[in-house]
């Protein structure tokens, strides 16, 4: 039988530490949210392996991000306690239970009402009730609980998410992989204003998210 305690500290330290993942409250959270509440049940001895981890069986597939790339987006948003944030794509809860052990005020968002109601119970179990588990259109977020200081992406998009980025609050921040293959690149977008700016953080690979995908050109 797994040690899944044994098993969070060895993935804090042989994959988040080495990975230049470094900020302390964020290491003690992902050190202390029991990953293995949110994979697939009868798959919960995969859930600390450095990769991603499907955690639908369903028709809208979704993965739970691998620690290294997860950790480097979350610590890329520098959450503090109180901040209001949005997790898109949240599959089974993860992102967003850790996003509660920092002391976040967390919507979860999932376009899959099954899978959603999967993350509220997965969430319950760990002791993150709070967080409101929403289910609807991943690029179009939930503006009811807007403005938010933060805004995460599990997965990766082709496309500027335009109405997510629209949901920030002043000096917000939204974290994605942006690109796909090797050109992928974790992407970090700071409103100021009516502007965004953008800065590419380090290479990335993550699912792709159907809602984000480039719209072919038009052929004659």
């Amino acid at each position: 039988m797994v040690d899944f305690a044994q098993a969070r500290r060895i993935m804090v330290d042989g994959q988040l530490r080495t990975f230049d993942v470094n900020d302390i409250p964020l290491l003690d959270a992902m050190d202390s949210v029991p990953r293995e509440l949110f994979a697939l049940p009868g798959r919960e001895e995969l859930a600390y392996i450095d990769q991603d981890i499907l955690v639908s069986n369903g028709a809208e597939r979704r993965y739970m991000l691998s620690p290294m790339i997860l950790g480097r987006l979350i610590q890329a948003l520098a959450i503090e306690p109180g901040e209001r944030v949005l997790d898109v794509a949240c599959g089974r809860g993860y992102a967003a239970a850790v996003f509660h052990k920092l002391g976040a005020q967390v919507t979860a968002l999932e376009a899959d009402e099954a899978l959603a109601s999967a993350a509220v119970q997965s969430l319950k179990a760990a002791g993150a009730g709070s967080v409101t588990v929403v289910a609807g259109s991943l690029d179009q977020g939930y503006a009811a609980n807007a403005p938010y200081d933060a805004i995460l992406v599990n997965g990766s998009v082709e496309v500027r998410p335009d109405a997510l980025l629209q949901q920030l609050a002043e000096g917000g921040r939204l974290v994605c992989v942006k690109g796909r293959g090797r050109a992928a690149r974790a992407t970090l977008y700071v409103r100021s204003g009516d502007a965004f700016g953008e800065r590419s953080l380090f290479e990335a690979a993550a699912p792709l998210l159907a809602p984000f995908v480039q719209p072919p050109g038009f052929t004659f």
